[in-house]
């Protein structure tokens, strides 16, 4: 399967807040969507949108886990040089807290490549020079120990788990300030149009919040909610025609 993702959907994913998204993904049927342990390294980060590019990590076995295997064919090292623009990598790390899994140097080099941001459930290294590279980083935090102290690196684009969650490389991927969701890429497309119709829908909500509205009947909009919000969007839509 083609895993890029074309610009109007990005675009329009990019404009999807998490939490929408859990939302529709819910009504779907979909209840583990959301990594677990993989918050933003930096406050104020903007939302990112991209089709997953996975990679894995398995404990550490001593005579694999070396320094040694950096250079090796099957490395983080290569699988970056893998990474096309736009995509977003998810790492799987198990949860490990003790051993960071990229520093400054990779993620300046996913930076230079075009990589749209990192997710994962365990941690960098070299905190300081990260924030300099300006990628943006789900993670759990900063742990000064290399990834072979704790985890040895085994394949790239392969389907995961990271955070509790699935994560196959086809699968798109949002992250912003209240975290990072997997997308199933043969739900994409409804629920892009489900979201951006939800998102419309609580944004003339919150107004109506604001202006004093009580909440009972308005959020979940009843059927009379529903009518003036659609008598309102019919206005709207001729008022910019």
């Amino acid at each position: 399967m083609n895993n890029e993702l074309d610009q109007r959907t990005i675009e329009a994913l990019c404009g999807i807040a998490t939490a929408t998204l859990t939302t529709v993904l819910l009504r779907k049927g979909l209840r583990n969507v959301w990594l677990r342990g993989s918050k933003p390294l930096r406050p104020g980060q903007a939302r990112v949108a991209g089709p997953a590019f996975t990679l894995r990590f398995v404990p550490a076995r001593e005579d694999l886990a070396t320094p040694a295997s950096w250079s090796s064919p099957v490395s983080t090292r290569a699988a970056i040089e893998s990474m096309p623009p736009g995509c977003v990598a998810v790492v799987d790390a198990m949860g490990i807290a003790d051993a960071g899994i990229f520093g400054d140097i990779l993620c300046q080099r996913m930076k230079v490549r075009g990589v749209a941001g990192l997710i994962t459930d365990g941690v960098v290294r070299d905190l300081a020079g990260v924030l300099q590279t300006d990628l943006p980083v789900w993670c759990k935090g900063a742990a000064a120990p290399p990834s072979v102290a704790g985890l040895t690196f085994v394949n790239w684009q392969d389907p995961i788990g990271c955070g509790g969650v699935a994560v196959y490389p086809s699968d798109a991927i949002v992250a912003d300030q209240d975290g990072a969701v997997v997308i199933p890429r043969a739900l994409l497309d409804d629920v892009v149009e489900e979201a951006v119709e939800q998102e419309e829908l609580e944004a003339w909500i919150i107004g109506k919040v604001q202006a004093g509205s009580c909440l009972p009947g308005l959020y979940p909009p009843n059927a009379e909610t529903k009518a003036r919000y659609e008598a309102f969007r019919r206005g709207h839509v001729k008022s910019t025609g």
